[in-house]
Order: structure tokens, then C-alpha cells, then sequence
């Protein structure tokens, strides 16, 4: 594996494959340092790296990294909403308890059943009230995702 400054290098290239390959070998690395350059790369105008920073990012199990994540939870791209929800997930922070619970409305319903789900692992009473709703979701798999969260809530007791 290349070392870190060469990683930390490619975030910055111009092409896409190797913005890519760098975040994705930060995320194997399992070097503290990479942390807060992941972060930055959440904001990559490619949806591609941002997804990538958002997988390396719950690899590395930091922190640090869940301000930077909770603001991506707002991106356009539904698929780096997912890849947050689920660096989230990884992550356990109970900070991000509150952000998740407003994805239980996002539009697309792989992000709110996924956010059920990580609602659900995280344990934090906060988001009863929300996960109830979310019972009501008109997509099967959000309103299974919402009543395994509100079992494991109420086991958690």
C-alpha cells in the first residue's frame, strides 16, 4: 500500500479514478490521519468520491468524522445520503441521533429504512417518536426497518 502522503496526495488529483482509489485506500489504512481529508473530500463535486469518502470514513471508525458526515447527510446524491446513514451506523455516535431521525423523512425510502435501522442500533430514546411515524411509511421496508428499531428500543429499556 502506497504510504499516506501519497494518498492524501491523490484525494487532491484531477481525475476522478484516482481521487477514488485514494479514498477508498484511506479507508483500508486505518491511519487516524486520513480522517479530516475524507471529510473534505464529502464535499467532492463527484458523487463518486464523495461516496467512496463516505464508505473510508465508517472503515475508520473516528469520531471525528461525524460532524462532517451529518452535514452530508444533506447532499443531492441519494446514494451518498445512504453511504452516510450507513458510516453513521458504523460509527455509533449517539450525536448523530438527532440528524438520522430527520432522515426518516428524506425522500427516497432507502434512506429512511436505513436510517430506521441505524436509529434502531444506536438504542437512543430520542428517536421513539419518530420511528412510531415512520410505522406509517407507505414503503414496506421502512415500516419494518421502523418496527425492528422500536423492538430493540424497547428491549434496550
Amino acid at each position: 500500500m502506497a504510504d499516506i502522503s501519497t494518498l492524501l496526495a491523490g484525494l487532491g488529483s484531477t481525475t476522478v479514478k484516482i481521487r477514488r482509489t485514494a479514498a477508498a485506500a484511506l479507508g483500508r489504512s486505518g491511519n487516524p490521519e486520513a480522517v479530516m481529508p475524507l471529510v473534505q473530500a464529502l464535499s467532492d463535486p463527484h458523487p463518486a468520491i464523495r461516496i467512496e469518502a463516505t464508505l473510508a470514513l465508517g472503515r475508520l471508525d473516528d469520531a471525528r468524522a461525524v460532524p462532517g458526515l451529518v452535514v452530508a447527510l444533506s447532499d443531492t446524491d441519494p446514494r451518498v445520503r445512504a453511504g452516510v446513514v450507513a458510516a453513521l451506523g458504523r460509527l455509533k455516535d449517539k450525536s448523530a441521533v438527532i440528524p438520522l431521525t430527520a432522515c426518516l423523512s428524506d425522500r427516497d425510502d432507502r434512506i429512511r429504512a436505513g436510517a430506521a435501522e441505524v436509529l434502531g442500533k444506536l438504542g437512543d430514546r430520542r428517536a421513539a417518536t419518530a420511528l412510531a411515524a415512520a410505522m406509517h411509511d407507505p414503503f414496506e421496508e421502512v415500516r419494518e426497518a421502523a418496527g425492528r428499531a422500536i423492538g430493540r428500543l424497547q428491549k434496550n429499556r
